[in-house]
């Protein structure tokens, strides 16, 4: 198929930059050592995981379905797993298909940490350094006040269980590395004497969680390998990271087509995609998704406030502006779209799942298509 016999809205994955990306990570992994883990709730196309294994260690999970999925997809891969409380009736099942887990809470560990560790897991504990390096997105801020993910310092054990062999934290966001070399002076000030052993425990390694914008043009690698290799040298741990989007980022679009435009104080187009529904991070961040061949309002001749089609009067995805006026028919293709969108779309008001396809070069193949049924069945 070419990209005009596409049926809209959909999503595309750009299987060149996928691997482009996956090349960076991989570089990173044998200049220091350090393992990477795919953080599937950022990008979790299954279907990708044989090609992404050939590049990762594996993969981490927020709970037993995305580490289900790990392990039938990515079966020779490390399988970790986070999550804030684990369900009494789930943890049999997770600690069958985990070989990390990391708990949330002292109370966390007392419940189920000896029982993961005589299932053959290795046991972690998530801390919070209590170091705040966002500006602006407090929803996605661990440290922020009163945040329920990691354990403070204040409240941590004074000697850590034998079976505790791993210390994680995860702080960042869409941000670069000197964002890490904040927050790791905070964790070595505030934890550091778990990582020597000085407080007792037999911590073997340090997962330092997402957000790391790695495969971004302007990350600062150098400083990342910098700080992995003070890690290993200084306390002798192995280093893991769990990056999403930097495995995904700027490779997959989401294609649309215009519907109808109108005008209403302003120029408005009607689009078969929603943001409310196929990239809701766009209403939730909230944030304005770059558009192919557009720029910011009022740069070009004629300016559109692009909204899709659910009742939702905020369903907006943003203004425009582009060198032509748009009509019924055209098509047009938000970019950086493999993202946090498959994973979070919904079928609110009864609207259709974008279908995802594989773009290699220039042929597109089918990954996924969604009907009446998928929409039924969340019902």
């Amino acid at each position: 198929m070419n990209i005009k016999e596409l049926r809209t809205p959909c999503y595309i994955i750009d299987e060149d930059g996928l691997k482009a990306n996956l090349a960076i990570l991989d570089n990173l992994r044998h200049k220091t050592g350090c393992r990477i883990l795919l953080a599937q709730k950022a990008f979790s196309i299954y279907q990708l995981y044989d090609l992404m294994g050939q590049y990762l260690d594996g993969t981490t999970a927020s709970g037993l379905y995305e580490a289900r999925l790990a392990h039938e997809y990515m079966p020779e891969g490390e399988n970790h797993v986070f999550s804030p409380a684990y369900r009494p009736g789930e943890i049999d099942d997770i600690l069958s298909l985990c070989n990390h887990i990391v708990f949330n809470s002292e109370k966390q560990l007392e419940l189920y940490g000896a029982r993961a560790a005589k299932s053959g897991a290795s046991v972690g504990i998530r801390v919070n350094p209590e170091c705040q390096t966002q500006e602006g997105h407090v929803i996605y801020d661990p440290c922020a006040p009163m945040s329920r993910l990691g354990i403070t310092a204040d409240n941590m054990p004074e000697r850590l269980p034998d079976y505790v062999e791993g210390i994680h934290f995860h702080t960042l966001c869409e941000q670069n590395s000197d964002s890490l070399a904040r927050t790791l002076d905070a964790v070595i000030s505030r934890f550091g004497r778990y990582l020597d052993g000085s407080s007792g425990g037999s911590v073997k390694w340090i997962n330092l969680g997402g957000g790391h914008h790695i495969t971004r043009p302007d990350y600062d690698i150098a400083l990342l390998e910098e700080l992995i290799f003070k890690l290993k040298d200084k306390y002798h741990l192995e280093v893991y990271l769990e990056p999403g989007e930097a495995v995904a980022l700027n490779c997959g679009t989401l294609l649309t087509t215009v519907l109808e435009t109108g005008y209403n104080g302003g120029n408005i187009a009607v689009i078969d995609a929603s943001a409310a529904c196929h990239m809701p991070d766009v209403i939730e961040m909230p944030y304005r998704p770059p558009l192919k061949d557009s720029d910011l309002p009022g740069k070009k001749a004629y300016t559109y406030r692009l909204g899709g089609p659910s009742c939702l009067a905020g369903d907006i995805a943003g203004d425009y502006s582009f060198d032509r006026k748009l009509a019924a028919g055209d098509l047009l293709e938000f970019e950086d779209m493999a993202i946090y969108t498959m994973v979070k779309t919904n079928t609110f008001n009864g609207i259709a799942l974008p279908d995802i396809y594989l773009k290699r070069g220039d042929e597109y193949s089918i990954i996924r298509q969604f009907g009446y049924e998928d929409f039924k069945s969340r019902l």
